[in-house]
């Protein structure tokens, strides 16, 4: 018995579309790709970590960012030697942006981008930027 499938495709515009139509696909994917590195780093930063909670942060990072609806992927890495050198008698140390290396993958329209931020020594800064 033959089947017949279908393929369905919605057209579907997302609700505030219109306030960025001066954008190109582009433009529109580093600028969701800066807001949402953005928010992580002033979300993030300043939350108690160890090393036995290290994972689960990274964890809580990743999939909290990955509810953007323009990011497809997310990594988070947290330096562990840094928690290991600066945590004091309680064993503990709040997140600082020089410990984060993250890379988003984010996508709207027909492009595909990727955000980084880590902590460049030359710059001494934590510097987020457009790596593709």
């Amino acid at each position: 018995m033959n089947e017949l499938k279908i393929l369905v495709v919605f057209d579907m515009k997302e609700p505030g579309e219109k306030y960025f139509s001066n954008l190109s696909d582009r433009e529109r994917a580093i600028f969701e790709g800066g807001i949402s590195m953005g928010a992580l780093f002033h979300q993030f930063v300043g939350t108690p970590v160890s090393l036995e909670t290290a994972d689960g942060l990274e964890s809580a990072i990743s999939e909290s960012i990955k509810l953007q609806p323009a990011i497809r992927d997310v990594e988070v890495h947290i330096d562990r030697e840094m928690i290991r050198k600066t945590a004091g008698d309680f064993g503990y140390v709040s997140l600082t942006g020089d410990m984060l290396r993250v890379r988003l993958t984010v996508e709207h329209g027909s492009e595909r981008i990727t955000v980084r931020m880590e902590y460049l020594e030359e710059l001494r800064y934590p510097l987020m930027y457009i790596e593709e």
